[in-house]
């Protein structure tokens, strides 16, 4: 199978489903004015990293299995005595999908990831930063299949953020509702 007609099931979806919904919606005229998701950013933070540099080699490691993509550390940028932090030390990890790996990373969270989060209900509506972005927290790793869980020491969480091109936060939740978000008290 060739890499040039492949493309991720959210993808197509996005283009016959979530464009034609958000332009009746919002009365858009062109299919260019309808949002659409920019990026998605994981971070984690590491507890313990300034004792033990390995922590966040692990983090890292992680997050590359989960995503598909090579994750980086993030450094400190200031030094804090009371931390025995100093400027530069390494206290996390992120990476930044865009494109197919996005989408793919999306697919598999909303369809796989999600539903095995114990008492899962949905996610909160609340998290919308007021310009069109959305931030998931996830509590345990472990959610994701790609985790083998016999190897993790430390359960540990991970910030999710959606970048859209969404001006608004009610074009944003409509546009993750139609990619398939499980929000909470959603009317159908």
């Amino acid at each position: 199978m060739s890499t040039e007609t492949y493309s991720p099931r959210l993808v197509d979806k996005y283009k016959k489903e979530v464009v034609p919904a958000l332009m009746k919606k919002f009365s858009y005229k062109t299919v260019m004015q309808a949002p659409r998701l920019e990026k998605v950013c994981i971070n984690r933070g590491v507890n313990g990293a300034v004792a033990d540099k390995k922590l966040v080699d692990i983090a890292i490691e992680e997050l590359s299995t989960i995503t598909g993509q090579k994750a980086v550390a993030t450094m400190s940028k200031k030094d804090i005595s009371n931390f025995k932090l100093r400027k530069n030390m390494p206290i996390g990890a992120r990476v930044t999908l865009r494109g197919n790996t996005m989408y793919e990373f999306l697919d598999r969270l909303v369809s796989v990831s999600l539903p095995r989060v114990r008492d899962f209900k949905g996610i909160n509506d609340k998290s919308f930063d007021g310009r069109g972005n959305y931030t998931l927290g996830v509590t345990e790793q472990i959610i994701f299949p790609e985790i083998d869980i016999d190897k993790v020491n430390k359960i540990t969480g991970l910030d999710i953020t959606f970048v859209t091109t969404a001006k608004t936060n009610e074009e944003a939740f409509e546009l993750l509702k139609e990619l398939g978000m499980p929000f909470k008290n959603i009317k159908k």
